[in-house]
């Protein structure tokens, strides 16, 4: 059995394919890439699974919020770049405003005695 780093969470349901969103309305990124965005911008909390990262960003290609070519990546490897489509924008600003929406009323909840 594995031991877990406590200091590390689960990216809560729903909100992976956001997080992908407005890490590609930076630029541009591969996978690995965008997964150590993430890691990186939440300060180690959040950790991306290859098992969970690959069939979002396809969902999201078959959406049409992303779009893929590929290209070189900063070690020479062949690696796929997606990047933010119009229809992704307008997805991000979306799911941006209905998170909000949740964590204002989750924090209403919490704050009550």
């Amino acid at each position: 059995m594995g031991t877990r780093d406590p200091r590390r969470t689960e990216i809560p349901p729903g909100t992976l394919d956001m997080l992908i969103l407005k890490t590609l309305s930076r630029s541009p990124m591969h996978g690995y890439g965008i997964a150590e965005h993430i890691h990186q911008m939440s300060e180690d909390v959040l950790e991306v699974e290859e098992g969970s990262l690959y069939p979002a960003l396809q969902r999201l290609l078959i959406q049409g919020w992303v779009s893929a070519e590929w290209g070189q990546s900063e070690n020479n490897r062949r690696a796929r770049y997606y990047r933010l489509t119009a229809s992704g924008r307008k997805q991000l600003e979306r799911e941006l405003s209905d998170f909000n929406r949740v964590i204002r009323a989750i924090s209403r909840v919490i704050r009550t005695v």
